[in-house]
């Protein structure tokens, strides 16, 4: 503004009529208690002809494969910090010898991982039972094959 122009004033809006109020306020109140979700209460299908969807996150897998991730992610993290504490150790004291080093920290490393291989060998095998109906026919046959030639002629003998 330049300071020649005085300051518009404007004159004051005139105020709901107590009507209007009290109408809007019915109206704000009715909004305010509105339900804003729904939820389908019937039973969902069994089974649908919809594909599958992938679902955000780790891909599905089975319990061997998500077992060796966590002990690949597990192994990859104690290295890590073995190497680390390792490398410190070097750093700060200037002299230390990088074979003695490895052999410090490898050590427990390599241990805890023999215990576990250990345990795993140490668990029974399990009672595998095979029932079968109607006549069951062993076939107990070796089959022997040799592949020979330029172009990879497999003769089969019995």
């Amino acid at each position: 503004m330049h300071p020649e122009t005085p300051p518009q004033t404007h004159a004051p809006s005139p105020g709901l009529s107590e009507a209007q109020a009290e109408t809007e306020a019915r109206r704000i109140i009715a909004d305010a208690y509105r339900p804003t979700a729904y939820r389908d209460h019937s039973p969902l299908p069994a089974h649908g002809d919809a594909p599958a969807v992938a679902q955000p996150g780790r891909p599905p897998m089975s319990q061997g494969a998500t077992d060796a991730s966590v002990l690949m992610l597990a192994g990859g993290a104690t290295t890590a910090m073995v190497g680390g504490t390792a490398a410190v150790l070097m750093y700060v004291s200037q002299f230390a010898d990088p074979v003695v080093c490895g052999l410090v920290f490898g050590a427990p490393t390599v241990l805890v991982l023999a215990l576990a291989r250990l345990a795993k060998r140490a668990k029974p095998a399990p009672d595998i039972h095979h029932h079968y109906e109607g006549p069951v026919y062993q076939d107990r046959r070796n089959v022997h094959s040799r592949t020979s030639g330029v172009w990879a002629k497999t003769n089969n003998q019995q």
